[in-house]
Formats: C-alpha cells, sequence, structure tokens
C-alpha cells in the first residue's frame, strides 16, 4: 500500500514535473498547491534530493527542481526511495526479499505464489510509467477505469 509519504511525494514530483524547463519552486508552493504538511515535505522532498531525483539550491531564485527530465525519472523508482519495495510481503520482494519464518516450501507457498504476481503486475505498471505520463494524464470522470498507454 503507497503510504501518505509515497503519495505526498509523487504529488509534488508531478508538480515539478509542471513547471517549465530550468524553473524552480519553493517547497511552501508546492505544499500549499497540493495540500501537503510543509515541513513533511520538506523531509520527503529531502530523501528525492539525496536520491538524485530533484536538486535544489538555496537564496534567490533558488528552490526545488527535478535532477533529470520528467520523460527519465519513473515513478516505481521514486516510490521505492520513498516507500521501500513494491511487494506486499518480504518474500515476494526483488530489493527487500526476507524469507518467512513460518513458511516450510516457498516454492510452494500459495500466499507468496500470489504476492509474486502482485509485485509484478505493480512494477510492470511502476517501472514504465514516467512523471511525464503521470502529469500529462487526463482528469478522470468518478468511476472511469484508467489503463496508462505504455
Amino acid at each position: 500500500m503507497l503510504t501518505n509519504k509515497g503519495k505526498y511525494g509523487l504529488k509534488a514530483l508531478v508538480h515539478l514535473a509542471g513547471l517549465p524547463p530550468g524553473a524552480r519552486i519553493g517547497v511552501a508552493e508546492v505544499a500549499a498547491a497540493n495540500n501537503i504538511p510543509k515541513k513533511f515535505l520538506d523531509a520527503i522532498l529531502g530523501e528525492l534530493r539525496n536520491a538524485g531525483i530533484v536538486h535544489s539550491r538555496k537564496g534567490p531564485g533558488g528552490g526545488y527542481a527535478l535532477a533529470r527530465p520528467p520523460e527519465e525519472i519513473r515513478v516505481g523508482h521514486a516510490i521505492r526511495v520513498l516507500d521501500g519495495p513494491l511487494a506486499p510481503i518480504p518474500c515476494a520482494s526483488r530489493t527487500g526479499y526476507r524469507p518467512c519464518e513460518d513458511c516450510a516450501d516457498e516454492a510452494a507457498c500459495a500466499v507468496r505464489l500470489v504476492m509474486l504476481e502482485v509485485r509484478n503486475s505493480i512494477a510492470g505498471v511502476l517501472d514504465t510509467l514516467t512523471l511525464a505520463q503521470m502529469r500529462d494524464r487526463p482528469a478522470a470522470d468518478e468511476g472511469d477505469s484508467l489503463t496508462y498507454q505504455i
């Protein structure tokens, strides 16, 4: 499940993806525009900066901007930075794998096999989806099912 940290991080990244190339914006403005607590967003943007997804500059003309074009930033990478592995359980994770203590035969475990499918489906969407695609996604009517063209 996506945490508030992950959701707020994605909202901020999509906001930054909507800026003209080379433009920077202050954290307070991003927070206000997206209804995100400023202090929480400061910490989130710090993690994204440490991961090389955004960069910042202090002083006049400073603020935050994407470190690369939004067409080059994959949503799955940003989510992993903020929330960790995409898999719903550790034994189905590629990046945070841990065996279950209560599992006698991992290869035959029905729960793990289903969670691997879930993980692969989630990764299949998020690892091909870019910030530019999120930014350019049209608004949906309530109840619409969205399918990303990837």
